[in-house]
């Protein structure tokens, strides 16, 4: 559950925010606004210090009610020359509720457009990394729930400035020793800037231990001082994995123009590089991303596996990116998602049960289906489900053109890249007859099974399966529109019931899922077992719908998903090291709209030095087997 916060009435608007568990108020008695500015922006010397430059990295100990992120938030964004991307990181273990942190801000009206900007965010916080994007993707927010030491060793990036902040080191003394500061180290560069509000002789020693140089300056009211100083050691510190170092933004080959290839020339379009698109095919989302409209839900199990975790971290990108750019209602809708559990009930971690900690951050992604959600997919009430609060259904072709419209992206069809040559610092993408189609410094892979050819000529086989699959779908007729349940339904197989289309209103439903196949012509076969697991799923929506099967009503669409032996998609740098600049974006299966705004974010974020959008185990665990056991021995392990 959200963090009891209990309001003391002291005046002010909304009064003022305690901590029962640690017995200390959430700001001086003053109000916070000043000691966010005094203490911790102009503390860091910002805005000056961020001027100009491409990108900023912030880290913060204690994220608390958020006034700092707020604080900073509203400097960058009234700042002429602020850098074109701005990471913020904090950390948080006890995570305040939504409501408290617009709470908060009243006091302050200047803030209140960012703090329900904020709140709409802040929601399904379990532990473990969140990113949060604002400002059209140029603000990112990576809130990390958990001990900030275990949140420290899962990041690798090198902080420009960094917000010492949280409860007094009297009642919150693991925050302020010498491990915390050791972690925060391993995060900073020479000259990072660190600040803080406590002056503790403790928190001196503890940092300058850990290679800080500090100072006491003069303080905000009521404190007499506060702490400014930067990393700056004595020695030459040990690097357990180094963070990677930025790459200017340059030009970029992305090869695939479905939903992998589209995300990641968008994401590298926020980030400046000018990026063409090349794919075989004559029109975008010609492939597997073609789908008439697809689900969004997140995978769960027991020990809130892998897979699980990636998948809601996946669907958050995604519900970012499709909140932003496509039409509620018509290109995709947050509709929720009922997961029919027919082959075995799915059991959810036992700390997200009634009553646990996690309970109520969890069923902001799941909760067990009620009565009346069975009752309106005409399923008995006994029946084993699950309700996704987050899912939905999108249309892939429709977020496929939006990611392509990004500008600085230009997308190029019926241009199938044969092979690739480096020469002269860049990449030539040629076709079969040895033609140049485009040359750049950089050359993602994100063609899906297309992607394999490409991996064997270059000499880096990547474990690509196609995995061939035949969906059904139909206009619907008088008869059938009202037997469809009111959202979409998944399980075994799945059913879009109402998708908005030129000719009407249709519905979707399958598919099959058949290795190593890259036919493309539709089976009757193939229908019959669509209509099959269809009246498993959901037998009054496929009694309505039999009848188009029958007749040859309904039409199959066939496409060729590519997925990995570990079911996780592939993503990492592909050539070596005496040709840099060749990646992989791929594998992503049946998972293509929960993987690929995120997968696209965590490249866009491995060239440039950001800190990661997940925890770095959970990074390292996409990357190509090659790839992994670089990684691997250069972390030691």
């Amino acid at each position: 559950m959200p963090e009891c916060i209990e309001w003391l009435d002291d005046g002010t608007t909304g009064g003022s925010p305690y901590s029962p568990r640690f017995g200390d108020r959430y700001r001086s008695e003053l109000g916070g606004l000043e000691q966010a500015r005094e203490v911790f922006l102009k503390g860091c010397g910002l805005p000056a210090a961020w001027a100009g430059q491409p990108q900023w990295r912030i880290l913060e100990t204690g994220f608390g009610l958020g006034l700092n992120f707020l604080v900073t938030w509203a400097a960058w964004k009234a700042d002429p020359l602020r850098p074109r991307l701005l990471h913020f990181v904090s950390l948080e273990a006890f995570p305040a509720s939504a409501a408290d942190v617009l709470r908060s801000a009243q006091t302050h009206p200047e803030l209140l457009p960012f703090a329900q900007q904020l709140q709409a965010q802040l929601w399904g916080l379990l532990p473990g990394f969140h990113r949060l994007s604002f400002e059209g993707g140029q603000l990112l927010l990576s809130l990390c729930i958990g001990d900030a030491k275990a949140m420290l060793r899962e990041h690798v990036f090198q902080a420009d400035s960094v917000y010492l902040d949280g409860f007094s080191p009297q009642v919150n003394p693991d925050l302020w020793d010498a491990h915390t500061f050791k972690a925060v180290a391993r995060c900073c560069r020479r000259g990072t800037r660190v600040a803080t509000w406590t002056v503790a002789r403790s928190v001196r020693d503890a940092l300058a231990q850990c290679g800080f140089v500090v100072a006491k300056v003069p303080g905000t009211p009521p404190k007499r001082d506060n702490l400014q100083g930067q990393y700056n050691p004595a020695w030459e510190p040990k690097i357990l994995r180094a963070a990677p170092q930025p790459l200017p933004a340059g030009r970029c080959i992305v090869i695939g123009a479905g939903l992998a290839g589209a995300a990641v020339a968008a994401s590298l379009a926020r980030r400046d590089w000018q990026v063409t698109v090349l794919d075989a095919a004559s029109a975008p989302a010609a492939g597997a991303s073609g789908l008439p409209a697809g689900l969004i839900a997140p995978h769960v199990s027991p020990d809130d596996s892998l897979l699980s975790r990636l998948s809601r971290s996946g669907i958050r990108a995604m519900l970012q990116q499709a909140g932003a750019l496509l039409q509620d209602g018509g290109d995709w809708s947050p509709s929720g998602v009922l997961e029919h559990c027919i082959e075995h009930t799915r059991q959810l971690p036992a700390a997200w049960q009634a009553g646990q900690p996690l309970a109520e951050a969890a069923h902001d992604w799941t909760r067990p289906a009620t009565p009346a959600q069975l009752a309106s997919c005409g399923l008995p009430p006994e029946a084993a489900a699950l309700w996704h609060v987050k899912g939905g259904w999108i249309k892939p072709a429709s977020l496929v053109r939006a990611w392509l419209a990004s500008p600085g992206v230009r997308w190029r069809g019926n241009a199938e890249v044969c092979q690739l040559i480096r020469e002269a610092g860049a990449w030539q993408a040629l076709d079969a007859a040895g033609h140049t189609l485009a040359s750049a410094e950089m050359v993602v892979l994100a063609a899906g099974h297309g992607s394999l050819a490409l991996s064997e000529w270059l000499g880096q086989p990547l474990a690509l399966q196609a995995i061939r699959g035949q969906a059904s779908w139909g206009l619907h007729t008088a008869g059938s529109a009202q037997a469809m349940p009111a959202y979409p339904v998944n399980g075994n197989g799945s059913l879009v019931p109402a998708v908005p289309l030129d000719d009407g209103l249709a519905w979707v439903t399958g598919s099959t899922f058949e290795r190593d196949s890259v036919r493309l012509a539709p089976r009757p076969s193939d229908q019959e077992h669509n209509l099959g697991k269809l009246q498993t799923l959901l037998p009054q929506a496929a009694q309505a719908l039999a009848p188009q099967f029958g007749n040859g009503q309904a039409q199959a669409w066939v496409g060729v998903r590519c997925a990995t032996p570990s079911r996780l998609p592939a993503l990492g740098a592909l050539s070596p090291s005496d040709q840099p600049g060749l990646w992989v974006c791929s594998g992503m299966g049946s998972r293509g709209l929960s993987f690929a705004a995120l997968c696209a974010e965590l490249l866009a974020a491995r060239l440039h030095g950001e800190p990661l959008p997940i925890e770095q185990r959970l990074a390292d665990a996409l990357l190509p087997p090659y790839a992994a056991a670089a990684a691997a021995a250069a972390a030691g392990n």
